[in-house]
């Protein structure tokens, strides 16, 4: 499983790219974007995906896919 950021929801904040533990969130002119391929949920890492607990947007932004 990985997360995803919806587009029409993201303030381009920015507060999730730093709390990624993989590295799997990057951005390119204010749009943030979830590498399916490295995403774990944080799974091992944290109790919840930490870039969902760092989003002001919560899980309108951010979703499981």
């Amino acid at each position: 499983m990985a997360m995803k950021i919806v587009q029409a929801e993201c303030t381009s904040c920015g507060d999730c790219k730093p709390v990624c533990p993989t590295n799997s969130i990057t951005d390119k002119g204010g749009i943030y974007k979830i590498n399916a391929e490295t995403c774990t949920e944080c799974e091992g890492e944290h109790d919840a995906p930490a870039c969902l607990d760092a989003c002001p947007a919560g899980d309108s932004c951010i979703v499981f896919i």
